[in-house]
Formats: C-alpha cells, sequence, structure tokens
C-alpha cells in the first residue's frame, strides 16, 4: 500500500467519524424531547432492535454467518446497553450541559483504560491532546454544577463509553467484521432492553406519530449508519485518536442548537471547540510512548 493511498484512506476514516460525532451531537436534542412521550429503555430497544433487523437482512442477503464470533458481541453489547441505559436515563435528570460534559469525560478513561486494562502506552502527545480536550469540553459545555444522581448515571456511561471503544478496536483490528458485530450488538442490546421492559412492566407505548419518526431516525442514523462506520474506521484508526473525534459531539450539538434549535451563539462554544480540534493536530503529531 502506498502512502498516498494509506493517507487517502485515513482522511475517509476521519471523515466517517466526524460524520457519526455529528450525527450523535445532533440527535441530542431529539432525544431529550421524546423522552416525555417514551420510556427511556422502550426507546433503547426499539431503536436497537430495528437497526439490528436491518442489518440482519443485509447479512443474509450477502451470505455471511449472523452467529460468527457471537461471543465478542455479547460483550460489546452488554458495555453497551450499559452506556445507553445510564445516559438515556440520566439525561432525563440533569442537564443538558451536565450531561454533555460528563459524557465527553470518556476522552480521559480512554488512555486511562488503555494502560491500566489493555497494557498498551499512549504517546505524550496523546495523553496531551487528551487534556487538551477535556478543556475544550470544559469551556464549551461550562463545567458541570450541582452533581445529582443523573450526573453519576451520565459518569457510568462515558466509562462505559471509552470502554466499547477500546474492546471495539480490539476485536476490529483482530479481524472481526464490521458488519456482522455491528447486527449483533444491535439485536443484542435491543433484546437486553425488550426484556428489562418486560422484567420491570414498563410501557411499550409511543406518545405521538412524532416520537415515532424520531424513534426511526434514531435507528437508521445514529444507530446504523454511524456505529457501522465507527466499526470499520477503527481497522485502520487508533482508539485516542477516534476519541478526539468523538469529542466533538458537544462540539456539533451546540451548532445545531444555534441553527435548528434557535438558541443563542456562545463565544466559549466556538473557542471550547477550537481546542478540540487543536487536540487532534497534537494527537498527529509523533511522539514516543509514555515510560
Amino acid at each position: 500500500m502506498t502512502q498516498l493511498t494509506q493517507k487517502r484512506k485515513n482522511a475517509l476514516a476521519d471523515l466517517g467519524l466526524f460524520y457519526a460525532a455529528a450525527v450523535w451531537g445532533a440527535t441530542f436534542f431529539m432525544v431529550k424531547d421524546a423522552l416525555a412521550g417514551i420510556h427511556p429503555v422502550t426507546m433503547i430497544a426499539y431503536r436497537f432492535l430495528l437497526a439490528g433487523l436491518i442489518m440482519l437482512g443485509y447479512l443474509v442477503v450477502t451470505r455471511r454467518s449472523v452467529l460468527r464470533g457471537l461471543g465478542r458481541s455479547a460483550l460489546l453489547a452488554v458495555i453497551l446497553w450499559s452506556l445507553y441505559i445510564s445516559q438515556t436515563i440520566g439525561l432525563g435528570i440533569t442537564t443538558a450541559s451536565n450531561s454533555g460534559f460528563i459524557t465527553g469525560l470518556f476522552v480521559a478513561f480512554v488512555p486511562i483504560f488503555l494502560r491500566t486494562i489493555f497494557r498498551r502506552k499512549p504517546t505524550i502527545l496523546e495523553v496531551v491532546a487528551s487534556v487538551v480536550s477535556l478543556i475544550g469540553l470544559w469551556i464549551l459545555t461550562g463545567g458541570m454544577s450541582h452533581f445529582n444522581a443523573g450526573d453519576g448515571l451520565t459518569l457510568i456511561a462515558a466509562m462505559t463509553y471509552a470502554l466499547h471503544l477500546l474492546f471495539a478496536d480490539k476485536y476490529i483490528k483482530e479481524g472481526a467484521d464490521p458488519y456482522i458485530i455491528s447486527c449483533q450488538q444491535f439485536l443484542l442490546v435491543g433484546i437486553f432492553s425488550l426484556v428489562t421492559c418486560l422484567v420491570l412492566r414498563l410501557p411499550f407505548d409511543i406518545g405521538s406519530t412524532r416520537v415515532a419518526g424520531t424513534v426511526i431516525f434514531l435507528a437508521l442514523f445514529p444507530t446504523l449508519s454511524a456505529f457501522l462506520i465507527q466499526m470499520v474506521a477503527q481497522r485502520i484508526r487508533s482508539p485516542l485518536r477516534v476519541s478526539l473525534i468523538f469529542a466533538l459531539e458537544p462540539l456539533f450539538a451546540a451548532i445545531f442548537a444555534w441553527t435548528l434549535g434557535g438558541e443563542t451563539f456562545l463565544l466559549r462554544g466556538a473557542v471550547g471547540g477550537l481546542f478540540i480540534a487543536g487536540a487532534l493536530v497534537i494527537s498527529g503529531l509523533p511522539s514516543r510512548p509514555i515510560q
């Protein structure tokens, strides 16, 4: 593979990750609004089952083995289910700014887990980039105030976010098919959520056609397309690089709030975004691993 070809592949992977971060940022206010008409766990069940069934149809048509590597997908699904349950319920309790900042703390957990669990040493500049990104997140979201139960749940989401990214990186680089592992994850997260609804006797109602439309949108874009793109991109990009691009999610959320949501533009949002963008540049510079 020539150096030019590799650069193009890297650029395409980054572009796909930017898309995923943008889609997740765009849906932040949509989820908050839709929770008035559907239970959080029910929403997760519907969006992931729909995404999983679509992917299942694709695997059948392309004659891929649906059950291959199911054990790895089961672990990823447990982590992903924990992430969405804690984040979605937490979002209904805490403020949007607290949720955005605390979720962004996954950027700090990635190098920590990379070193302690996966025994891989990040480079000095990668750690510096993570710190710069966190400063940007603090400026962008306004930091955190009045810690409550929702914040605690969101902190769990941040930790599981980092774990999912790192385990997905491990399995994809070991040769797992991103389409199969995505399908299995989606279906398992949907089934886990469905069983939770049945056991806890949670309502399956969808409050309105608008909420139903939101669930379908969430299934197709931030679930199906964004997670699949993440899996494909992680074949060639480092987990720290991926985490820094995903740290742009609150910035995209702010941009969509300023444009589509009609909220007032805040200078701190732009400054915070510049810090996160600077962190991406820093992460790409050559550096030696931490000893």
